[in-house]
């Protein structure tokens, strides 16, 4: 049974500035909820109760969000506001949530490598907090359940268009049924005539307490980073690991378009949004 799961959540979101100045990238909004509470709900929705977030400068927001806040809910409990109340009642009381403090930003690898007394011998999923995923099976519970089958890493992953490849991590591997990979390398941001496959790394990972050691072992990449790609290759040539293909769709917020997209999409899906949104875009696409 996986219980534990780390969320690295302590980059700038220089993308998004100036909005991401003084609120972190992970605390912006897709609809009414934050990317990152998003994240943890996928954990919880797949057993996992005991979540360490490793978070850096700038991020005391995030703590705030899943902790108490007893004078709001004072205020709207005198308001018989009940619904929002048990809203953010909820939020606190979804899982363990621990936070450690990355020092530098030195990359995933160093940050995966701060919860290594937290996760002690225990497999464990790495969720990147800035990444959405929309699935009718949460993707941390199908990476759990292949897990559970195969006792060897399982990597998340997506299939992208070829120019797209240059973007991401990606496997070379050999498809063993229907959707899963025996991985035997990881690419770093391959050319696209380069690239092995176009199954890339989708932002969550299932791995094993072995990897820390790895990590330990990594060279530091030419701009002082610890890649946990690097790592990741090391552990396919010590073990078997796997990929499990999504089976649902990786919501692209890393970019403003992609943020603006996922939003519109997420509140199409809302009943009390769905009407009159769809209507303005018919009548915002009969304008342009």
């Amino acid at each position: 049974m996986i219980r534990k799961a780390v969320i690295p959540a302590a980059g700038f979101g220089t993308r998004f500035l100036p909005a991401t100045k003084s609120q972190p990238k992970e605390m912006l909004p897709i609809v009414d909820t934050p990317v990152i509470q998003y994240v943890v709900e996928e954990a919880v929705q797949a057993g996992i109760t005991d979540l360490v977030m490793i978070i850096g400068a700038g991020k005391r927001s995030i703590e705030e969000h899943f902790d108490r806040s007893f004078q709001l809910e004072a205020q709207l409990e005198a308001k018989g506001k009940t619904a929002e109340l048990q809203a953010i009642r909820r939020i606190s009381e979804l899982a363990d949530i621990h936070f450690v403090w990355q020092k530098e930003m030195l990359g995933l690898g160093d940050a995966v490598r701060y919860a290594r007394y937290h996760i002690y011998d225990e497999p464990f999923v790495v969720l990147l907090g800035d990444t959405v995923i929309d699935s009718a099976k949460p993707a941390a519970a199908q990476m759990v359940a292949l897990f559970e089958e195969l006792q060897q890493p399982v990597i998340l992953l997506e299939e992208v268009e070829p120019r797209k490849v240059s973007l991401y991590g990606v496997i070379d591997g050999d498809e063993v049924r229907p959707g899963v990979y025996r991985i035997r390398d990881f690419v770093e941001k391959p050319r696209p005539e380069k690239a092995p496959s176009h199954l890339v790394i989708a932002g969550r990972y299932l791995l094993t307490p072995d990897i820390f050691g790895l990590i330990e072992n990594t060279k530091p990449s030419p701009d002082g980073e610890i890649q946990l790609t690097e790592a990741l290759k090391a552990l396919a040539r010590s073990r078997p690991v796997y990929g499990l293909k999504l089976d649902g769709k990786r919501c692209d917020i890393g970019s403003k378009e992609g943020f603006i997209r996922t939003n519109i999409e997420f509140a199409l899906k809302r009943a009390d949004m769905t009407e009159g949104l769809r209507q303005f875009i018919k009548e915002l696409a009969q304008r342009m």
